[in-house]
């Protein structure tokens, strides 16, 4: 029975959207799309070393042939994820209003897509002409930045240098300044000792730059005693104008770095369903006593009997909770640990993770400041804690939680969210 033009048109939907997922969106605990990512930084640093490789006479003398076939074989691979990224680009939502063409237009014209349209173009530029391109191999390199959409630490910096666009103008314009004050002043001081390093303004900037740089050739040196003292002071100055770069793109690289983390803690805070309805302000409040925290399949939270020093939400994944009663599977929105936090006994079961799963954590301090703050928070963990006790999650404890009053929690007067 062959498929209808819409059964088609669905199912093509779907793989789309799948690889969108896989390519771009990058969605936790999707193991597809850990493994393409691998696999792609693998080959970009592969590509840089074989590059590099390739310029020794001797080594290209032997493997030559061998980096050829696999520098053709990376473009063709980078060829056909160019060309799927542009065909998944339909699935991305913040271009949709553009209509089809133009979301795709748009996509294309990213800075991601180009660096990977450059890194690709220069090998199917060399059966478009015969011009000699063997200097456009460089752009091979262009590869190496391909890395940035698979790196969220070069993200982070390449989003700290936009932000930072205008302080580091400001510094350039202060460095290009310092360069031609002190440039200009070497010429008037040391142009008629030394012409040939100090005969004009462009000339004397060489020293300049490596002067105010700290770099000091000393290919051009002055030689009379003021142009020597000038000399002192331009590098004194030099050390805390050229510093000042330095300074704002690692300011703003750490602003950077805690804002994605922020954003990210946040993301997964509201993955929770004991969070979801609360306002932005609480929200925060929890996001900065949350710790994150991604685990292994396999691997133990908690052992059975152990001291329980925090809580558990599960943002995204499943966990296996091995209590008395049995086994009982945990999944995205539900947590752990409360009865043990709140009765003050050693854990009733070991907590294992079945699949790669990220986690929230609480400590048992910020855990009773937390339920003394928010009534409905605390009513709802009681709530669960209790029907749990039902379960037979502990079998030595028979009665239910106390009331939130009973509660050993010092309640404070605080807005009920």
């Amino acid at each position: 029975m062959t498929e209808t033009p819409k059964e088609q048109s669905t199912e093509q939907a779907q793989v789309r959207w799948r690889l969108y997922e896989i390519l771009e969106a990058g969605k936790t605990g999707d193991l597809a799309s850990q493994i393409f990512d691998y696999f792609m930084v693998t080959l970009i640093v592969t590509n840089v070393v074989a590059f590099a490789l390739d310029t020794i006479p001797s080594v290209a003398a032997v493997y030559g042939r061998q980096f050829e076939v696999f520098n053709t074989v990376s473009v063709l691979v980078f060829t056909l994820e160019y060309l799927t990224r542009i065909w998944v680009s339909a699935e991305h939502k913040p271009l949709a209003h553009y209509g089809l063409v133009g979301q795709r237009l748009r996509f294309i014209a990213s800075p991601y897509m180009i660096i990977d349209l450059l890194a690709i173009l220069p090998f199917y530029l060399a059966f478009l002409t015969t011009i000699d391109l063997r200097v456009l191999r460089v752009f091979r390199l262009m590869r190496f930045l391909k890395l940035v959409r698979y790196s969220p630490a070069l993200s982070s910096l390449a989003g700290a240098l936009v932000a930072e666009r205008r302080a580091l103008m400001g510094a350039l314009l202060i460095m290009l300044c310092m360069l031609m004050v002190s440039s200009s002043l070497m010429y008037f001081i040391e142009g008629s000792a030394q012409p040939e390093a100090f005969g004009s303004v462009p000339a004397a900037m060489w020293w300049g730059l490596a002067t105010l740089t700290t770099v000091g050739y000393g290919d051009a040196v002055p030689i009379t005693d003021l142009g020597r003292f000038v000399g002192g002071i331009v590098m004194i100055m030099g050390l805390g104008v050229f510093a000042l770069p330095i300074g704002i793109i690692a300011t703003g690289w750490s602003q950077e770095i805690h804002r994605r983390d922020f954003v990210i803690t946040w993301g997964l805070v509201a993955r929770v369903p004991l969070f979801s309805k609360l306002d932005a302000t609480s929200v925060a409040e929890i996001v900065s006593l949350l710790r994150s925290r991604t685990v292994k399949s396999g691997e133990v939270i908690v052992r059975s009997g152990e001291k329980a020093h925090s809580m558990f939400f599960i943002s995204s994944g499943r966990v296996e909770a091995r209590i008395p009663s049995g086994a009982v599977q945990l999944t995205d929105g539900d947590f752990f640990g409360a009865i043990s936090l709140i009765k003050g006994i050693p854990s009733p079961g070991a907590f294992i993770a079945k699949t790669r799963t990220h986690l929230l954590s609480i400590d048992a301090e910020d855990f009773q400041g937390l339920l003394a703050r928010d009534k409905t928070l605390r009513e709802h963990i009681i709530s669960v804690a209790n029907t749990r006790l039902a379960d037979g999650w502990v079998d030595s404890i028979d009665e239910p939680m106390a009331s939130p009053e009973e509660l050993n929690v010092p309640l404070k007067n605080t807005p009920e969210v």
